[in-house]
Parts: structure tokens; sequence; C-alpha cells
């Protein structure tokens, strides 16, 4: 209310305004999706209420002259808005927040967009009366994506996904043919267009069988280390995959004969190949991937590419392996780590993956690394990769995604404290992230990490397409 605002001291009429703005941020920041957060919350109103209620609380009940920012930042952050984010990163963003807002230039002129760089500004009016304040926030300016700490390029991306929502409805609220076998007014009838994807995949995976017990049988178990056992387990996996394709699609052209009865699940992949969408057993014991059908089909080929050049010579591992095409990356990870512990004699939990990203291509590599392993396959979001400067830079304008050049993973003691020059910088398997948490990467920063942190930065294994 506007005569209780008025009877509070200058400070703490500061921190509300700070308060208020912080709460607009957690609350319209989820409509960036995943670059916003890895979940939805429920923020709401009352949040900021019972917020406003402990700030009052708190400080009119000490007798300090020194705020207690600290605790202010805990209650906020751990207890209002935070007993309700499950997901460490979306707490990290949370925290970030609380950490540039909440502390002594709130009582002056703080800038309310953070690390802008001078593309845009608006200050805090300084304590003032109640009219003042809603005067100032007249002066906001139109909203953008910097004011949540973002690249303008996040504005793309969240309209790119409407429109994506979009014509996908619009796809599904299209008539189908009733399956007379006649063509439709609008072209193709949806049975004849299944039934030709079905047979044009079926010839594709037909033979896709890796010989993963004769290769098991070959290697001596001097010769069984980390990697083989990963790539061992990849080839089960993609022929488990294969075997599930085949069966399907199988039954599936027996069905379109006539020769079997169609069940609700070929029905169900029937449909599936018509709209070009993955089927659900395949999704099941596929790899994580937003791919739509016919790009999934291409990344498919490329993962059993990689493993042929594996399976061809057991004993090695690829001189730079791209993770993006293994159906569980974060094992790959774990080898680099017990291999160091067979070699050092270090305990495992007490290991962690380090990143040193290189100069160089994935052509320019002519043999593995001496330590850890060469790998590829990864994409920044939210910021880009200067190979001149070794760092991370701002997004170039509409360039969503960025290739990262071959980086040398290796494993090493766990680090007690974080180097502030660093990003510790989450990876996912795919553009929705979570639940494809992979491992956290470390990236050379000049600007300070709480930059890249409130930006959304992350790396993507499989972004959806080629670049």
């Amino acid at each position: 209310q506007k005569e209780d605002f008025e009877e509070r001291d200058s400070k703490i009429k500061a921190i509300l305004f700070g308060l208020c703005h912080f709460h607009s941020l957690m609350l319209e920041r989820k409509k960036f999706g995943a670059l916003g957060y890895n979940m939805k919350y429920p923020f709401s109103n009352g949040d900021l209420r019972d917020s406003a209620s402990v700030l009052y609380n708190y400080l009119e009940g000490s007798s300090s002259a020194k705020i207690p920012w600290e605790d202010l930042r805990y209650i906020f952050g751990e207890i209002m808005y935070g007993g309700h984010i499950v997901d460490n990163w979306d707490r990290k963003t949370c925290t970030m927040y609380l950490q540039y807002f909440m502390q002594d230039d709130m009582l002056d002129e703080q800038e309310m967009v953070p690390y802008a760089d001078g593309k845009l500004s608006w200050k805090t009016p300084g304590p003032s009366v109640h009219e003042k304040y809603l005067e100032h926030i007249e002066t906001m300016p139109s909203e953008s994506p910097l004011f949540f700490g973002m690249h303008p390029n996040a504005e793309i991306g969240f309209r790119t996904a409407q429109c994506q929502r979009i014509f996908e409805l619009l796809h599904l609220l299209q008539p189908k043919d009733g399956g007379t076998g006649d063509e439709g007014e609008g072209g193709v009838n949806p049975l004849a267009r299944a039934e030709e994807l079905c047979t044009e995949i079926l010839d594709e995976v037909r033979d896709v069988k890796f010989a993963t017990e004769d290769t098991a049988r070959a290697l001596s178990d001097d010769d069984k280390g980390p990697y083989q056992f990963v790539f061992l387990q990849e080839c089960d996996a993609m022929n488990g995959l294969a075997y599930e394709m085949v069966r399907g699609l199988g039954e599936l052209q027996l069905g379109f004969k006539g020769e079997l009865t169609m069940s609700e699940q070929m029905e169900q992949l029937a449909d599936a190949l018509f709209n070009e969408t993955l089927p659900k057993w395949w999704v099941m014991l596929g790899f994580p991937s937003t791919r739509p059908l016919r790009s999934w089909l291409i990344n498919l080929r490329e993962r059993c590419d990689q493993l042929d050049n594996w399976i061809a010579d057991p004993l090695n591992i690829p001189k730079v392996v791209d993770i993006s095409k293994l159906f569980n990356p974060q094992s790959f990870l774990t080898a680099i780590k017990q291999l160091c512990c067979q070699q050092t004699k270090a305990e495992l939990d007490k290991l962690q993956v380090f990143t040193e990203v290189t100069k160089r291509d994935v052509k320019q590599v002519d043999q593995t690394a001496r330590e850890g392993a060469f790998v590829t396959g990864m994409y920044l979001e939210g910021a880009r990769w200067d190979v001149n400067s070794n760092s991370l830079e701002d997004s170039k304008p509409k360039e969503m995604f960025t290739r990262m050049p071959v980086v040398n993973c290796k494993a090493g003691p766990q680090l007690e404290r974080d180097d502030k020059n660093v990003y510790i910088c989450p990876t996912y398997c795919v553009p929705t992230r979570t639940p494809y948490f992979v491992f956290p990467a470390q990236l050379r920063s000049k600007q300070p990490p709480a930059k890249w942190v409130l930006a959304g930065v992350a790396l993507i294994l499989d972004i959806g397409y080629s670049v």
C-alpha cells in the first residue's frame, strides 16, 4: 500500500524496488524456455509479498546500521524463491541475480541491466517517494533479453519456438484421409506415404548389426580397458535399437500387405511415419534427440559410422571421439577418469573431468591425446568461442549455436575453489537440456562468469540440425 510504503525507511524503499525488479525477472525469464530455466517454476506474487514482509521485519527490528545483504540473499534465494527451485543450475541463476542486485549500490544508483556493456541502461531512481518510483518505472526501455542478462539472440530463439509450436498444432489439426487407398485432396494418402517410408527405413537399418560378442572374445582381458567397455556398450545399445526398428517395421510391412492384423502399436508406428516423428519405442531404446524423423535417420547413420570405425580396430579409440554420437556420453567421460585412476592410483570419486579447448579442427588432429582424450560434437548456446583469444565472447547476431573446436578432456583432482577466469559451463545432450545433463565443462572467460550464468550459456551435444 502507498501509505505503508511511505512510512518505511529510505533503505527499505530502495531494496524493495530492487526486489520487485528481481521478482519480475524471475517470473518472465521462463518464456525463454530451456535458455531461461531448465524447469518451470510456480513463482507468484505471493513470493514477492512474503519476501517484502520478511524484509520489513528483518530490517526494522535490527539496530545495526549495516544492511545484512548476505542474510537477505540467503532468505530470498534459498527460502522464498529458492524453495521452488529444484535444479542446481537454475538455483545458480537465482543466486547470481541476487548477488548483482542485493548490494550497497542499490541504495544509490544501481544499473538494473546486468552486464549489458552499454548496449542498454536503466538505473535505480535512488530512495524517493511512491510517485517518483512509479514515474521512474514509466521510463523503463522496451522489454529486451538484455534486461535478463541474455544476448538479443534469445528473442529469436523464443519467437522461433513459438512458431514451431503453432505449426506443429496446425499440422496435427489437418484432416487425414480415411485410408481408402485413394489420394486425398491434399495429395498422397497417409498410409501410402507411411508404407513408402517404412520400406525405405527398413532397407537402411536391416543390416545394422555389430558383432560385439566376437569382438569381446577377440580381446584379451588386458586389452579390455575402460574405452573398450564403453564402445562395446554403445554397440549393444545400437544393436538393441536396430533390432526393435527392424521388428516393428517388418510387422508393419506385413500389416500393409494384409498378412497381419493392424494392432494399436502398429497404427501408432504408421502415424509416426506419416507425421515424420519418432515412434515411442524408438525414443525409449534410442538416444536423446529433438530431430524430426529424416534428420534423426541421418544422425543414426553417422553414429553407426563411428562405431564401424572403432570395431574395425577395437584396441584403439578414434583420434577424436564425437561424444554427440554416443548413447551415453557420460560413460565415455567416466572411462577417462577410470584410466586416470589406473595410472595414478587415485580414487575415482575424488576426480573430475577438465576441459582444455584446443585451436584445432577434427581434420587437424593426427594422433590421440597424450593425456585424456580428444572429443568433438559440442556446440555453444548463448555465447560463442573466440579461437584467437581462446575464451568466451558474446554471440554474433542471429548466430544461435557455434561449433566448438576439438576439446581435450582429461581427469584430475577436484578443485576446492572455482577459478574467477573460468566459467563452469553445463553440458547437455539436447537443446531442451534437462534431464539430459552430461557434465560441467571449464571454459576460459575474460568476463565475470556471472555474465554467462545469467545468459544461460551451455554446451549442447546434438542441436537438432547440422551446422
